[in-house]
């Protein structure tokens, strides 16, 4: 479509407008009501889209782009169905206050509301599970739109933006005019924290005996690790991080207790459940970390503080509610307490700090080989994480293997750890580090996957393979639905109803890896676990696939049954931990 008088079409302001916006990379498949933006989109030498197989792949793939590189990841797909099938994504970026734009076609403004062909109300339908959307029908409107919707995406609490483009208004003739300024007057995210609260912080800090820093995905989006470090190795306050928030502190810190919550360690349940302060930092007290609200940290004072005011107090009293950005809120609160140290004035956790590092140390993580020689899934993703190392960047799906790559891959970085935490998406992996890898071309990326999940998604492997995006995917193949059956076992008399896959027999990965221009592995044997992974590792010009064939019954240890005390923390089947508190 050429320009007429200086005026172009409402799709190729589209184009220009994500353009200005700073896109490089776009996810997504064409249709009926997109169709218009596709052909200027044709002619864009800045912006390369990515010909997915499925829109829910485009979704997780500018999930995955974001969280391993704090841009903001885009989706594209048409109206009706190719729009519905963003809703995953969408509600999972919600939960995970990942920074995401979905453009999505409509059915032309007069046909809306008549049950046109491919028609969905799909700014309604996404209403409760994005940020903010739009609905266009006025294509001078488009480049106002898109730069209000990266502003809203990446900014206070981030979040998934959908915009909503008729198709008469991408056909429509326009003036193209990108805004200097951005009029949201009812869009004021508090980024710098109160210095009354920072200081009311700052006294029950030096108060306490039993600190401990509670840190949430929130540290991890602010970019705030350095300060997140600076303020624990000032204080000697010991740190647990979330499952959002793995890598956010270095798990080779000997002040890092772990990870906190149903499939915590012992050392991180412990320090939270035996706090006399919890000092919370972009966490939400979400209800895999605290298990029965009621018995939760029975004796600890709360310092919250978030940028988004709505999570202070939702679900845990706040004694100080701090409303501002993780990296600001630390900054300041450094700052205070140096002074205060200045001054003369310390806290004293000695006896604390040597109390949990007694439990981690009791209680390590660990897991036991199977008796009759089968492979133990730990013990692969434990060497995963030693091979490929801490640079790498890991894409989890959900269930068991979540947990334990959450557990025994050693996260020493921000931004490595990708996973979907609040809305538990399976078939996330295999895209989300498809994703991944484009925002960052120069990091091995790992798809660390279950074999129920990787049969969600893993048409996305014909994605990686047509577009050079050189993923590698370790699928722990257990033939189950294993969390699933785990439960099954515990809690309904091993009544294994529909979790069994039978995925050793059907398909075969290999071939099915080879069939998408893969490079297809397998691996039954300990002895063989770290030559097929340094194999994985060399292959650098196609995706890889690694059918890890793993024993069936392995579980998911340190476990808090859901609704039950994390005093009821259980660190094997039949054996839970016992602590001296006479220590205290």
């Amino acid at each position: 479509m050429s320009e007429q008088d200086g005026r172009i079409t409402g799709a190729q302001s589209l184009v220009r407008s994500l353009e200005n916006a700073g896109v490089t990379d776009i996810f997504g498949i064409p249709g009926g009501a997109i169709l218009p933006a596709y052909d200027p989109l044709m002619d864009s030498t800045r912006i390369r889209h990515v010909l997915v197989r499925h829109e829910q792949g485009a979704g997780h793939a500018a999930q995955g782009y974001a969280a391993a590189s704090g841009r903001v990841g885009v989706c594209m797909a048409t109206s009706g169905p190719g729009a519905t099938n963003l809703v995953t994504p969408l509600a999972d970026a919600h939960m995970d206050s990942v920074p995401m734009v979905a453009i999505t076609g409509q059915v032309g403004a007069s046909m809306i509301g008549t049950d046109a062909f491919q028609e969905a109300d799909i700014r309604g339908i996404t209403m409760p599970i994005t940020k903010h959307n739009f609905l266009v029908t006025d294509p001078a409107e488009i480049p106002r739109t898109v730069a209000e919707a990266f502003h809203i995406a990446s900014t206070g609490r981030p979040g998934p933006v959908l915009v909503d483009v008729a198709k008469s208004a991408l056909q429509a003739m326009t003036d193209f005019a990108w805004p200097t300024e951005l009029q949201l007057p009812g869009y004021r995210p508090i980024t710098k924290p109160h210095s009354k609260q920072i200081r009311e912080a700052a006294r029950v800090i030096l108060e306490a005996s039993r600190p401990v820093l509670y840190v949430g995905g929130g540290v991890i989006r602010s970019g705030a690790h350095r300060e997140l470090r600076r303020l624990a190795e000032f204080t000697g306050i010991p740190v647990v991080t979330t499952l959002m928030a793995r890598g956010a502190f270095p798990d080779s810190h000997p002040q890092h207790l772990g990870m906190p919550g149903m499939h915590g360690t012992v050392a991180a349940v412990a320090g939270l459940q035996r706090s006399d302060l919890i000092i919370s930092l972009g966490a939400r007290f979400d209800d895999r970390v605290t298990g029965n609200l009621d018995s939760f940290a029975p004796h600890a004072l709360v310092v919250h503080a978030d940028i988004d005011p709505a999570e202070i107090g939702k679900n845990r009293h706040a004694d100080v509610p701090i409303v501002g950005d993780a990296k600001e809120v630390l900054v300041d609160l450094l700052a205070l307490l140096e002074a205060e140290a200045e001054a003369g004035r310390t806290g004293d956790y000695e006896q604390w700090i040597e109390f949990v590092a007694g439990v981690k140390k009791r209680y390590p993580l660990g897991y036991d080989r199977p008796a009759d020689g089968t492979l133990a899934p730990q013990y692969v993703i434990e060497r995963l994480g030693a091979i490929a190392g801490p640079e790498a960047i890991y894409a989890s799906g959900v269930g068991q293997h979540q947990m334990w790559a959450a557990q025994f891959v050693s996260y020493e970085n921000p931004n490595t750890w990708i996973n979907s935490g609040g809305l538990g998406t399976m078939g996330y992996a295999v895209p989300a580090a498809m994703g991944a890898k484009v925002a960052m071309p120069g990091s091995t990326v790992w798809a660390v996957d279950g074999d129920g999940c990787f049969q969600m998604t893993n048409q996305e492997l014909a994605t990686c393979a047509i577009n050079d995006i050189p993923i590698k995917v370790a699928v722990i193949n257990n033939e189950s639905l294993g969390m699933v059956r785990q439960w099954q076992t515990l809690f309904y008399n091993e009544r294994y109803s529909n979790t069994h896959l039978d995925s050793k027999r059907i398909p075969d990965f290999v071939k099915l890896a080879e069939a998408y221009g893969c490079v297809g592995l397998a691996c039954d044997s300990e002895a063989d676990v770290d030559a097929t992974i340094e194999k994985a590792m060399a292959i650098d010009d196609r995706p890889v696939v690694v059918d890890f064939r793993v024993h069936r019954d392995a579980m998911v240890w340190p476990m808090v049954a859901a609704g039950t005390s994390n005093d009821e923390i259980k660190y094997a089947r039949d054996l839970a931990p016992k602590f001296d508190e006479d220590d205290l």
